[in-house]
This record gives C-alpha cells, sequence and structure tokens, in this order.
C-alpha cells in the first residue's frame, strides 16, 4: 500500500474571512515530487502555509502523517534582510529542531553547517553578513539551511525567483537529490517549462484544484485554459463558498487528476468560469 505523507480533506484557506484556496480533496504520496502552479493569486502560497500550519483551515483540513518532519522555505520577499545575521547563523537555524533555541552547539553541529555551505556552493561564506548576499546566494544559504533540517517533508516557496540560471540549475539538482532520497518535496513554480522538464506530478490551482497528477497530463493546454478562466472569474471579490456544494468524487484523493469533467459548477454564490 502506498503511504501518504499529507492528506487534504475539503481545505478551505484564506485571510479575514476571504477564501484563497477552495475545497482542496487529495493525498500527497510520500516520497513524490510535485511542482504547484497557477496564476499570481491563485492559492500557491496559501496552500504552503496551509501545510506548514501558520494559516489556519477555514474549513476542512490538512492532515500530515504521523511523525513527519517538515522543512519550508517561504519565499524571499518574506525575510528581513536587514538584520545583522551572518551566513552561519541563518543556516544553523536549521539545526533547531535538534538543538532548540538555547540549545549550545557543538563542534559537528558547526562542521555540519560548513558541509551544508559546501553542498550548496558557499564553501567559506559562514562569517558573509545576509544583507552582502546576492539574490542567489541567498537561496542557497537557505537551502542549505533545508539541507540541515533533514526533514521528511520539504515545502519551497518560489525558490527560483530571483536567481541566475546557474544557481536555477545547482537548486533543481538539490531538490532531485532529495527526491531520490525518498523525501516528499513539493514547489512552488512560475516556469512551466522547468516543471515539464524537473518535476514528476503538477498540482494546478485557480482559487480551486483544477488538474492534478501527472505533470504532462495535468499542464495541458485545456487545463491551463481552464485555469486562466477560473482565475479570471474570481478575481472579483470572490464571496464565501459553502461546503458541500460541489462534488466529491476523488475516491483515493486523486480521481481528479488530469481530469476533463466540467468544474465549471458554482461554488456557494461564486462566479462561473466564462
Amino acid at each position: 500500500m502506498t503511504q501518504t505523507s499529507l492528506t487534504f480533506r475539503d481545505l478551505t484557506l484564506g485571510y479575514n474571512s476571504h477564501p484563497a484556496i477552495h475545497h482542496l480533496d487529495g493525498t500527497i504520496r510520500k516520497g513524490s515530487l510535485t511542482a504547484v502552479v497557477g496564476a499570481n493569486g491563485s492559492g500557491k502560497s496559501t496552500l504552503m502555509k496551509g501545510i506548514v500550519g501558520v494559516l489556519k483551515p477555514m474549513a476542512g483540513a490538512v492532515i500530515r502523517a504521523p511523525g513527519v518532519r517538515t522543512a519550508y522555505l517561504p519565499q524571499q520577499s518574506e525575510l528581513d534582510r536587514s538584520f545583522p545575521a551572518r551566513v552561519v547563523d541563518l543556516v544553523s537555524l536549521g539545526l533547531w529542531p535538534k538543538r532548540g533555541m538555547l540549545g549550545r552547539y557543538t563542534g559537528e553541529d558547526r562542521d555540519a553547517v560548513s558541509q551544508a555551505l559546501m553542498a550548496v556552493g558557499l564553501g567559506g561564506f559562514e562569517k558573509r553578513p545576509i544583507d552582502t548576499l546576492s539574490g542567489g546566494q541567498l537561496q542557497r544559504t537557505l537551502f542549505a539551511r533545508v539541507l540541515l533540517q533533514d526533514a521528511d517533508l520539504i515545502l519551497l516557496d518560489e525558490p527560483f525567483n530571483a536567481v541566475d540560471a546557474k544557481t536555477v540549475g545547482d537548486l533543481i539538482a538539490l531538490i532531485k537529490c532529495w527526491h531520490g532520497e525518498e523525501r516528499t518535496i513539493m514547489v512552488v513554480v512560475h516556469d512551466l517549462e522547468l516543471v515539464r522538464q524537473n518535476f514528476p506530478e503538477t498540482l494546478l490551482l485557480a482559487r480551486q484544484p483544477v488538474a492534478w497528477g501527472e505533470t504532462r497530463e495535468t499542464l495541458k493546454p485545456e487545463n491551463l485554459l481552464r485555469a486562466r478562466r477560473f482565475h479570471e472569474a474570481w478575481e472579483e471579490n470572490a464571496p464565501w463558498c459553502e461546503p458541500g456544494e460541489h462534488a466529491h468524487d476523488h475516491a483515493d484523493g486523486h480521481d481528479h487528476h488530469g481530469h476533463d469533467h466540467d468544474h465549471d459548477h458554482h461554488h456557494g454564490a461564486g462566479p462561473r468560469a466564462a
């Protein structure tokens, strides 16, 4: 039986009573590598925050398998780069799950930090202030922190934004290495060609799931068109959508993958896709 890392049960997430992602049902298989794609405002980052627990569900639930250790890398724009910290300080935060906030760092820990920096191509950067790093160097530093966390579930929110092509290639290689270690990985990505080349599975969002499954099927033109229409329809201040007014056809949580059935049904009083 295939192990499940995450289960979404009629999940709705949002801010200040305004839902940002609606009625997500399905499962994330242990050891899978999944891209999360969609237009700006489609719910991608909101989903990541809901999974990690930063954002509580408005309805439904996110269920993590027991004992799953999670590492979350937010968007760079959410980080305060003016904070007076060095690269070693930022990377060492990855040891908190093991050491605690007041734990004493050992020589072994310092070696682990150095090895993680070497793995991301930043050997010798330990004492560099983080406000002197380029976008690519900062992202490598954050990946080094994820390395130290040794997590089972890795959530990466737009890790390829504002970084050079060489860094993108190196970070993709790290992600594939984690995938080879049977870690479960979800990555918010904008570049669909990058997704097609490197991600076996894709979840396409437009405030609601449009398609989910094998990348080649999910990113078919008809699904991308449907996602664009849904997104345009929801742009006009989508009201609350009542749970239970949509079909639950996902017997195993993934029956909606690459589906062709019409999703242009009403979600409560929500708009209908054109």
